[in-house]
């Protein structure tokens, strides 16, 4: 019987675990708050008053006069990555049977990998539920920039004018554009539907069919929309499951900067960072099980940082 060892990451567990996509869940996290490597598990970064950048001194020198002075500071912020993981155990008889009715010809099933794809999953729909709950939080944006809609403002109803209230959003943020909009399938659904958006597109008196993702993007000149569609339990353990959608009706326009980072000096509306990457392996457990078992692990190190709200604009309740 094997002995225990220590955890051991595994170069094939770790490469089903960082390349494993599931092809019917469309997770947008990652294209929503981009990740950086960093260096450590302690980070640094540096917040820049925006305020010196735009104050004008005055620059004219008399004759003999002294040319005025200028101080440029930045705030150093430390962070850390937090660790976020999973654990699944195989009974050891579990993983003999499966090998047995491979090696048959009877079966393809490898519950190890079957595993690490498992977790390697709800480690991904844990991460898009913080992101969205990031995005979609009034108290990450300023506070003129942001507002509730209701009634014939909500993009579902006909006579609603999505075009002029993005379009003002879109203006009134602060030094950089948002070149992305997030948003959810339901609020979607009503923005690609709506009869100013369809008029304005296909320039027509028409208010039937639906705009594309290209074509919305065009019109309001940003580079990408992107729709949620996860769903997550939200029942406790041992009760009904209670399916609910992890992005909400509001639709969020921000500024993504694939450059951005803790060295970067261009904004960017939020990041992630990234230390080491995804890691997947297994340890022996000889006390579980008559024959012991093995238990996979998955796990990352990161922190999604919130670098330049100004550079956002949310809408609440689209939908």
């Amino acid at each position: 019987m094997s002995t225990p060892t220590p955890f051991v990451v595994d170069p094939v567990l770790t490469a089903i675990a960082v390349n494993y996509r599931n092809p019917d869940i469309a997770f947008i996290a990652d294209r929503v708050m981009p990740r950086v490597p960093v260096m450590a598990p302690e980070f640094k970064w540096t917040w820049y008053p925006p305020e010196q950048m735009f104050t004008v001194p005055d620059t004219e020198v008399g004759r003999k006069g002294l040319v005025q002075q200028v101080e440029f500071t930045g705030e150093e912020r430390t962070s850390s990555v937090r660790d976020y993981g999973l654990d699944d155990v195989v009974p050891q008889r579990d993983i003999d049977a499966a090998r047995s009715m491979r090696a048959a010809g009877n079966s393809a099933f490898d519950p190890e990998a079957r595993a690490v794809e498992g977790l390697t999953h709800l480690i991904q729909l844990d991460r898009e539920k913080r992101v969205a709950a990031m995005v979609q939080d009034p108290d990450n944006y300023d506070a003129d920039k942001k507002a509730v809609l209701s009634g014939t403002s909500q993009f579902s109803h006909a006579s609603s004018d999505p075009i002029a209230l993005i379009t003002q959003a879109l203006d009134a943020t602060f030094i950089m554009r948002p070149n992305v909009a997030v948003i959810d399938r339901k609020g979607w659904t009503a923005l690609s539907t709506n009869p100013n958006i369809l008029k304005a597109i296909n320039r027509t008196s028409g208010d039937k069919g639906r705009a594309s993702r290209e074509a919305v993007a065009e019109l309001f000149e940003l580079s990408e929309i992107l729709v949620g569609d996860t769903y997550f339990n939200s029942a406790r353990k041992g009760q009904t499951a209670a399916f609910e959608r992890v992005w909400a009706s509001h639709l969020a326009l921000i500024h993504r900067n694939t450059q951005a980072g803790p060295d970067g000096v261009t904004p960017s509306w939020g990041w992630t960072a990234q230390f080491d990457g995804r890691v997947s392996g297994r340890f022996f457990d000889p006390k579980v099980g008559l024959k012991g078992a093995t238990t996979l692990r998955v796990g990352e190190q990161v922190r999604e940082v919130i670098a330049a709200p100004a550079t956002g604009y949310l809408f609440q309740d689209v939908a």
